[in-house]
């Protein structure tokens, strides 16, 4: 079965624009170094819970988006071949001047994918 990296990101909606453009180029990345899917998705109904939630786990602030995007890999193998050049190449692109998001509240994890059921 496929291996998925899994993004919560706070985003200022304001830089909704700019957000698009560097998840474009870190698509791009990731498609050339053998993942096969990558999705980004806007935050549209994402409610506060009372115990726990995606705006709670990004300390959300007014302003912010959450957005949630995971890319897809073929195995976990073929994910871990291509982290190293593929960690060097995102550290090029990514700098502070053009990070659209504060990173330090981005939550990240790799699953194993245990049940898949398409249409």
């Amino acid at each position: 079965m496929s291996y998925v990296d899994g993004f919560v990101i706070p985003v200022a909606t304001a830089n909704k624009e700019d957000y698009v453009k560097v998840a474009n180029n870190m698509a791009e990345l990731f498609i050339k170094h053998g993942a096969s899917t990558v999705r980004e998705c806007w935050g549209v109904d994402v409610p506060p819970g009372e115990t726990t939630s995606f705006p709670a786990a990004v300390k959300l602030k007014d302003g912010e988006t959450v957005v949630f995007s995971w890319v897809e890999w073929p195995s976990k193998e073929a994910r871990d071949k291509a982290m190293p050049a593929l960690s060097d190449e995102m550290q090029s692109a990514m700098t502070p001047d053009n990070m659209p998001f504060d990173g330090q509240r981005l939550i990240f994890g790799s699953f194993e994918t245990i049940v898949l059921r398409q249409s």
